[in-house]
């Protein structure tokens, strides 16, 4: 019995080595080929078109991609083990793109109130069952139509806003040890939460997010279960068939772009994993001070704390 599971342990280490050593083959194709991957960008219809599409659905949920993955992660570690500076250098650049993306996917929120404003104008005050905007060739469709499309400024905020709330400490967070122990130990557990629930939860979610995404983008539907030379038979018929079906007759007809705004959320949750793996290792490595060092805070100046009804 102890000798099966040596060698099940044995067949696993083994199988993660070859994966390791075969991701560095799988980068380097990847970057010196690009065309294999990246021809469907263009979209001419052609053959070729249609293979390279067939190709990053496979590959975008596969084994080869997480492999490839960890193996970038695992090299920007161990040079910022020995150039520190190196990785406090990554970790600003992905805590920048976090926050960058953040801030910019807040504005979503007053476009949702000023839409809704208009949509109350329109629809109480002028009676219009529809609503134009634009100039030459408008857009126009029913207020139904625009009433809906709230959901996305409210789907744009939760998923592109959810890694710049993280940097920003603004998350709920449930404390039974964390405040007890000492700085070091804190950066072990933060380590320790990101290697074991940040990025297995968002490999997770991807797998099943990335072919719920191009079920509704492309046919014939594809599944995780096709293997790549079942995509290149089914890349000869493949097709755009982007959904464009409302809930209502006149209601929003672009929920496929929910589906893309997942995909974009748990890419960046990956990737700021990384981000606060790199950051926790660096904090615990140069000791209390370095606490929240390069760490880019939104700070309210005065006379904008927000207001305490607690006071009442």
């Amino acid at each position: 019995m102890e000798e099966d599971a040596a060698n099940g342990l044995g067949s696993w280490i083994l199988w993660i080595a070859e994966n390791l050593a075969l991701s560095i083959y799988n980068i380097g194709y990847a970057l010196t080929h690009p065309s294999a991957w990246l021809d469907w960008i263009t979209w001419n219809n052609t053959t070729e078109d249609k293979a390279s599409i067939m190709r990053v659905v496979y590959y975008g949920a596969s084994v080869e991609f997480f492999f490839a993955a960890f193996t970038v992660f695992l090299l920007i570690f161990i040079v910022g083990v020995w150039r520190n500076n190196f990785l406090w250098g990554v970790v600003r650049a992905l805590e920048g793109l976090a926050n960058t993306v953040g801030r910019f996917a807040a504005w979503a929120g007053l476009f949702m109130v000023l839409q809704q404003v208009i949509i109350v104008f329109m629809q109480r005050i002028f009676t219009r069952p529809d609503i134009s905007i634009g100039f030459g060739i408008p857009l126009q469709f029913d207020i139904s139509w625009f009433a809906e499309e709230l959901k996305l400024f409210n789907a744009m905020v939760v998923c592109l806003c959810l890694t710049y709330t993280f940097v920003q400490g603004g998350h709920v967070r449930v404390d039974l040890v964390y405040s007890a122990v000492s700085h070091r130990a804190k950066r072990v557990i933060d380590m320790v939460g990101s290697m074991i629930f940040m990025l297995p939860m968002a490999v997770l979610v991807w797998m099943y997010t990335w072919f719920f995404m191009w079920r509704s983008l492309i046919v014939p539907p594809v599944a995780p279960t096709d293997p790549l030379q079942r995509l290149e038979l089914k890349a000869r018929a493949v097709r755009w068939n982007v959904e464009t079906i409302g809930f209502s007759p006149n209601g929003f007809t672009g929920y496929f772009l929910f589906k893309i705004l997942m995909i974009i959320m748990v890419g960046m949750i990956f990737i700021h994993a990384w981000a606060f793996f790199y950051r926790s290792y660096l904090e615990w490595k140069e000791g209390p001070e370095s606490e929240g060092k390069y760490l880019d805070k939104d700070v309210l100046e005065q006379g904008e704390e927000p207001y305490d009804h607690a006071e009442f």
